[in-house]
C-alpha cells in the first residue's frame, strides 16, 4: 500500500468505528474503491478528525505563508507509521481542511523508548509578616 492508501486506511478503519461496522482489513487491496464508494459526507468527517494525526513527530513539515502546519503521524495495525502535514489556522476565513493532504502522506520510522521523568513544579512561597 502506498502512504496515501495507508491514511485511506484509517479514514475507512475510523469511519467503521463510528458507525459500527467491521474495519477493513489490513493491508487492503482494495482501499482505493471501498474509499471512493463510501458515503462522501460521513468520510469528509472522519478525514477531519484523521487528518490532527495521532502523534506529532517533530519533523519539518510543509510549510505556507497562509496557514500554520506541523508534522503529524499514525500507527497502522501492523506497527508501521504513516505521516502528513497537519494544516490549522489561516484566521477568520481561512479553510486549512479543504487543502489536499492524504495525497503528500508519506512513511515514516518511529522508535518508542519509555523513558522516568521527574518533573518539578515550583511556586512563590507566601512571606509570613510582611
Amino acid at each position: 500500500m502506498t502512504p496515501e492508501q495507508k491514511v485511506k486506511w484509517l479514514v475507512l478503519a475510523y469511519l467503521a468505528s463510528c458507525d459500527d461496522l467491521p474495519v477493513p482489513a489490513y493491508p487492503c487491496d482494495n482501499v482505493d474503491e471501498l474509499f471512493d464508494a463510501a458515503d462522501k459526507d460521513h468520510v469528509y468527517d472522519c478525514q477531519c478528525e484523521v487528518r490532527s494525526g495521532q502523534y506529532e513527530t517533530g519533523l519539518e513539515p510543509e510549510w505556507s505563508s497562509h496557514y500554520e502546519s506541523k508534522a503529524v503521524a499514525a500507527r497502522l495495525p501492523d506497527g508501521s507509521f504513516v505521516g502528513w502535514t497537519y494544516w490549522y489556522g489561516g484566521g477568520k476565513h481561512g479553510d486549512p481542511g479543504s487543502l489536499e493532504w492524504m495525497e503528500n502522506a508519506y512513511e515514516v520510522n518511529c522508535t518508542e523508548e519509555q523513558k522516568m521523568v521527574t518533573v518539578r513544579t515550583f511556586t512563590k512561597a507566601k512571606s509570613e509578616g510582611v
